[in-house]
């Protein structure tokens, strides 16, 4: 044991080293900075304490960031996870089509943010967009997307959607295909329909990848920037200025790295407790036998 554990250390020595360079340092530098002001372009640190934390809770930016942010996860967590669920219990019912279709929806997992983003920003055009094209085909007159402020956040959560699907789909249908088939064809001969089967049954049965789709979901939507950033820019109105776009700005715009810091802590700190709240409520649904 003793002459394997230099070797094994000795292959994890390079993750090792990427994860404290790239992640813990820079996890406990942010920490140290949150507690400081710091000039603009020069590397001059004043300890401010509190500071930045006191501002941060005082800002009304700050506080309309946060409720964006919990808006964006409502309006793309939930029906994100209905389309993929129904998305998959179809794709399960239809095994010879199943290799096919699975594939297609998980093309946007392949394709970069940026790139989904941008093939969204030309379908959300509000003249010259396939969205308000096909709306119009229908007699509806669609909105100025990414520029109203009701319908901007909508939007954004629409492409988030998209580009989620088939990640959700892939371990739905994973889910889906260790559900026992002598449960399904025993309850088939007690009389029970299709809704019935897939409540009693399935669900139960799927529910522990259910829950993991959605505690990544919520922390993925928190950490969401890139889409935003090339869809809205946080606008119209700071409608999608989510936390980590209002501290993109304090950080490369404002250049106020201590004050972006403190953000950065909160934040973590808000999705822990997320998570931890998903962990107490969903530990008692989940069905693990």
């Amino acid at each position: 044991m003793n002459t394997r554990f230099p070797i094994a250390l000795l292959f994890l020595l390079p993750t090792l080293l990427g994860l404290g360079v790239f992640t813990i340092y820079p996890a406990i530098h942010s920490v140290y900075l949150s507690f400081h002001s710091v000039a603009p372009f020069s590397s001059e640190l004043f300890f401010s304490g509190f500071e930045n934390y006191t501002e941060l809770f005082s800002s009304p930016e700050y506080w309309q960031s946060l409720k964006a942010s919990c808006l964006f996860a409502l309006f793309t967590v939930p029906p994100g996870l209905l389309v993929s669920l129904f998305i998959a219990v179809l794709l399960d019912a239809q095994p010879y089509v199943k290799t096919l279709l699975r594939t297609i929806f998980l093309l946007p997992v392949g394709i970069s943010t940026a790139m989904a983003a941008m093939l969204w920003v030309f379908l959300f055009n509000p003249t010259a967009g396939y969205l308000n094209y096909f709306l119009s085909t229908v007699g509806i007159t669609g909105p100025n997307w990414l520029a109203d402020p009701l319908w901007a956040l909508p939007a954004v959560s629409i492409a988030t959607i998209w580009k989620a699907i088939g990640f959700n789909v892939i371990f739905l249908l994973a889910a889906l295909t260790g559900v026992p088939k002598e449960l399904q064809e025993a309850a088939l001969v007690d009389g029970a329909g299709p809704f019935r089967r897939f409540w009693n049954i399935t669900l139960p049965m799927i529910s522990p990848t259910l829950f993991f789709i959605t505690v990544v979901s919520v922390i993925h939507t928190f950490e969401g920037f890139g889409q935003i950033h090339i869809l809205t820019q946080g606008g119209p109105a700071d409608s999608t200025n989510v936390l980590v776009y209002n501290l993109y700005r304090d950080a490369f715009q404002n250049f106020r790295t201590g004050y972006a810091s403190a953000q950065a802590i909160v934040l973590f700190v808000i999705i822990l407790i997320a998570t931890l709240i998903q962990f107490s409520v969903g530990r008692r649904r989940v069905h693990y036998g």
